[in-house]
């Protein structure tokens, strides 16, 4: 699903509250990792993600990594947070604007 920029301004300030729910260390993208953060995505459909580590370019592989294995929607990513969104059909938490 693609984000119009009003919808992704939208969640922005709803993110802006959140605080992060996935932590991401110095071992990366562990399927464990994934399992919950997919999980965390089907509850909450905006999921707030702090990554550990100095490298921007690594940070930046794996805020990708993230969105591309759970085909999710980033959101906005400052420095080692990153916000991504991801639409549960079956039970829509969030409406979106137009």
């Amino acid at each position: 699903m693609s984000l119009s920029p009003s919808q992704k301004r939208y969640l922005r300030g709803l993110a802006h509250a959140l605080s992060p729910v996935i932590m991401v260390g110095n071992k990366g993208l562990t399927p464990t990792l994934i399992d919950e953060f997919s999980t965390a995505l089907d509850r909450h459909e905006l999921v707030k993600v702090k990554l550990a580590g100095d490298d921007r370019a690594a940070r930046r592989e794996q805020i990708v990594a993230l969105a591309d294995t759970l085909k999710a929607d980033v959101v906005q990513s400052i420095g080692h947070v990153a916000s991504y969104f991801r639409r549960n059909v079956d039970e829509p938490k969030i409406a979106l604007p137009k």
